[in-house]
């Protein structure tokens, strides 16, 4: 078992005082039999009532919703976890999908589908060159995925991009550049259009640059396999993600589990200052 302390602070400075809408918070690591949530504290300024909920996909999310104008908004979470996932390779996929191509049984096709179905499409999808480098037969499917995983983190130049959304995977392989959530989102859109249920991963990862602060928050993928479940791939690092992975939220479409999202009401052409530090520490 591993502890690791999760440190995120959002800070949103403007010129003049805003009234501030609702925010979405999505921030909270998602707990489970590898995952357990030790202690945590939200400091939110200015005043303001908090309310959590689950959404469609259990991930667990806080609405802020401000009760006076401000022009600062600061937004402080401190989690500790204790993280026991500490053999990613210690599983077994059922016999009918080690080797690719299969078909999901009938029982979880329903639920899978979603998933299976690309969110990028026409010129935005990834193209069939693209595509026919790991569509080959016979083959394992983990070797398939990992194949897959490590070509994205040896070919393409990491950058660390401010706009935000997501790159198309048409983009990504014509610029073979991009940030964790392009990769990611490459990863998952291949694997849809080979049939594998993926989905987008929001969290954090705690990797010796992450000890010293100024880090960001970081996205990997996951692919549903008969037997393991849902297992995580990190397209950015070519790794099957372990215990020094922590995932927050997860999502069908790439874009929709940003941490923090919301709007302000305010003169015409202000655009506040955005900081964002994440500090991932073992313990």
């Amino acid at each position: 078992m591993q502890r690791l302390q999760i440190e995120h602070l959002t800070t949103y400075q403007f010129s003049s005082p805003v009234t501030l809408q609702p925010h979405r918070l999505l921030i909270r690591p998602r707990e489970g039999h590898d995952v357990r949530i030790e202690a945590s504290k939200l400091d939110i300024t200015p005043t303001h009532r908090v309310r959590w909920h689950r959404d469609v996909f259990d991930n667990s999310v806080a609405v802020a919703r401000f009760l006076e104008p401000a022009d600062r908004l600061t937004i402080s979470s401190q989690v500790t976890i204790q993280h026991y996932d500490e053999a990613p390779f210690d599983f077994i996929v059922e016999d009918y999908a080690v080797r690719y191509p299969f078909a999901y049984r009938p029982e979880e096709q329903v639920d899978l589908a979603p998933f299976q179905q690309p969110v990028y499409l026409g010129p935005q999808a990834a193209p069939p060159d693209w595509l026919g480098r790991f569509n080959q037969e016979p083959l394992e499917t983990y070797v398939l995925l990992d194949r897959l995983n490590r070509t994205i983190a040896s070919e393409f130049q990491y950058l660390i991009r401010e706009e935000p959304g997501v790159q198309p995977p048409a983009r990504t392989l014509a610029s073979r550049s991009g940030s964790c959530r392009d990769y990611a989102t490459l990863f998952i859109e291949t694997c849809r259009a080979l049939g594998l249920a993926s989905r987008f991963v929001s969290g954090y990862s705690h990797a010796p640059a992450t000890e010293t602060g100024n880090a960001t928050t970081h996205a990997w993928a996951e692919v549903y396999l008969p037997g393991p479940g849902w297992k995580g791939f990190d397209p950015t690092a070519g790794e099957v993600t372990g215990n020094r992975y922590i995932p927050v939220a997860v999502a069908r479409h790439p874009e929709a589990v940003p941490p923090v999202a919301g709007s302000f009401i305010g003169p015409k052409g202000l655009s506040p200052t955005l900081t964002v530090a994440v500090r991932v520490t073992a313990l």
